[in-house]
Parts: structure tokens; sequence; C-alpha cells
């Protein structure tokens, strides 16, 4: 009777799931559709309870306020998927725009000079900070630490504590962040180049297995060290890019603007679109997407006068859900049922 009952059970095949767990899986599989699902509903929610969220003036400013944590974000995920963190890019943010001021008003360089300067500045932060986590064996958490503070210094001292003017406008600064869409042109094609160059190129695949199995990468023929240093300069890079683009927005340059609120709430986005603190599992697009889940809850708390701190709070929810979610999905990986 049993052997009769396994066989009719053979011959059905697996059980096929119903439509919850279809769906779970399929949530499971592209986690950024779950995060994409949380946003389109804020962007309900609070267009229902304020018809001026989805107004035109409000997405404008929407998009610009999400430049600057959409390309840190997105920067910080590959460093995040090779293992490692930098809590400086937030300074180096602040730092290039500081350094092509100098260039530009002090050393009497052209614009594209004075910029170039700007990024060749941050690109040597971001190389000492990955030759010191790689070849002195500095935890990065306290190399980026280190540089965090140092450049906070800098960068204070370097303006005398009191913001600058941007030059002039021109063409080139109309491209770089003066025209209203230019910043999110720029994010848009950053996040688009970024998750390209981690799915599709061999760098990409080395990110992900020198966070994932490090030992077994560096045995395989990957160039770990290059791999990790290679994604502290870009990281650095892409922050103090994007801190040039803001302060033409702005018109001003802040000596202050580096605080660890950007970083941290960069840090926040990531792991809110799945990036695994770890190293070894993440996506640009799904740190995209937790950078517009913070900044569309941030714009429509203040649109209804609510305070930062109830912000605050549900941030730190977030994140703890998030980080939940992550362990949930990689015990359902381990035991192959996703």
């Amino acid at each position: 009777m049993s052997e009769t009952t396994a066989q009719k059970t053979s011959e059905a095949g697996p059980r096929e799931r119903g439509f919850g767990g279809r769906l779970l899986t399929a949530l499971v599989r592209v986690r950024e559709v779950s995060v994409l699902i949380v946003a389109v509903g804020l962007v309900l929610y609070f267009q229902a309870a304020n018809s001026a969220f989805l107004s035109e003036q409000n997405i404008l400013s929407l998009a610009r306020f999400a430049v600057p944590y959409v390309v840190i974000a997105s920067a910080l995920c590959l460093l995040l998927i090779c293992g490692e963190l930098d809590l400086s890019v937030g300074q180096s943010f602040a730092f290039a725009p500081i350094v092509m001021y100098l260039a530009y008003d002090e050393l009497f360089l052209v614009l594209p000079l004075a910029v170039l300067a700007g990024i060749l500045a941050v690109a040597v932060v971001g190389l000492v900070n990955g030759l010191i986590t790689v070849y002195l064996g500095v935890s990065s958490l306290i190399t980026t630490l280190g540089m965090f503070f140092l450049l906070a210094g800098l960068n204070v001292t370097l303006t005398g504590g009191f913001p600058a003017t941007t030059p002039d406008t021109n063409a080139l600064t109309q491209i770089l962040g003066e025209y209203p869409w230019a910043g999110t042109i720029w994010a848009l094609v950053i996040v688009a180049v970024l998750q390209l160059v981690l799915s599709r190129t061999r760098w990409g695949l080395h990110t992900y297995a020198t966070g994932g199995n490090p030992l077994g990468s560096r045995e395989a023929g990957v160039g770990v060290a290059r791999i990790k240093i290679g994604n502290f300069i870009m990281c650095a890079v892409l922050g103090g890019f994007v801190g040039i683009i803001e302060s033409f927005r702005i018109n001003s340059i802040d000596p202050l603007a580096g605080g660890p609120d950007i970083v941290l709430l960069c840090i926040a986005s990531a792991v809110i679109g799945g990036t695994a603190l770890l190293g070894g599992i993440g996506t640009v697009t799904g740190a995209f997407l937790g950078a517009l889940v913070l900044v569309i809850l941030r714009n429509g708390f203040t649109l209804q006068g609510i305070n930062a701190d109830t912000f605050n709070i549900v941030l730190g929810a977030a994140i703890l859900v998030a980080m939940i979610l992550n362990v949930y999905v990689a015990r359902l990986r381990g035991a192959g049922r996703v």
C-alpha cells in the first residue's frame, strides 16, 4: 500500500506551490521587486495624504534631493559587496568641491582642470584607504573612520569654516549641476553604468567573488587586493563627483556638508536594497531603490509636517526589518527552498 502511494506521489511530480508561495519565491529571488513595491506604496500613501506630493515642483525637488544619496549608495554598494566599508565618503563629498574651489580661485586653473583636481584629490583619498586596508591589514571601518575625521578637519581648515561660492555660471556649470535636471541625469547614468559593471563585466564578477569567498577567490587567481583598492577609489571618486554636482546645484561649497548623516543614510539605503554588510550579495539597482525609499519617506514626512525624530524611528525600523529579511533569505537559500 505504501509503495503504491509513493509511486503515485512520484508520478504526480513535486507539489505545486500556491500563489502566496510563488509570490514569496519571486520576491526572494528578485529582492529589488519588494523594495520597488514599498516605494510605490509610499508614493500612493503620501499622494493620498497630500495632493502636492506628486506636483511638478515637488517631484523636481525630490529628484534633486535624491541625487547625492543615490550616487553614494550605489558606489558604496560595490564596496560593501567586496566586503569593505567607507565611512569617509561623506567627507570626500565635501572635500572635492573645496579642492576644486581652491584650484580655481587660488591657483587660477581653468574650471575643467579645477574639477579634475578635485576628483584626483578624492581618488588619492580612496587609494590611501585601500592601501592601508589591504596591505596593512587595518579594518576598513577603522581606516575610513580615521580618514573621516582627517578630511573633516581639512575641510574646515582649508575654507576657514565658512561656505564659499561656486564659479560663475557657464555651460560647464550648467552641465555639472545648475541645470535643474542635470544632477538627476548624472545619477541615472551612474547607476546604469555601475549596474552594468557589476552584472556584465569581469570586474563585477570578481567583486562578488572577493566578498563572498576572499580566500577561494585568491586561490582561483582573482586579484583581491586590486579589486578592493579599485572599489575604494571608485567610491571616493563618485562621492567627490556628486559633491561637485551638489555644490553647483546650490551654488555654494559647504565645508560641513559631509557629516555622518549622509554616509549613514547611504549605507542604510544599500542595506534596505538588499546589500549584505558581510559582502558577496547586493545590486546597484537595489541600493538605488533603497535610497529612493528613504528620500520619499523624508520628503513625504516633511510635507505632512512630521518631525525628523519620527523619520529616524522609521529608518531604524526599516534597517532592522531589512537585516532580518537578509538573514531569513540566506537561510531559505541555504536550505535550497528558493
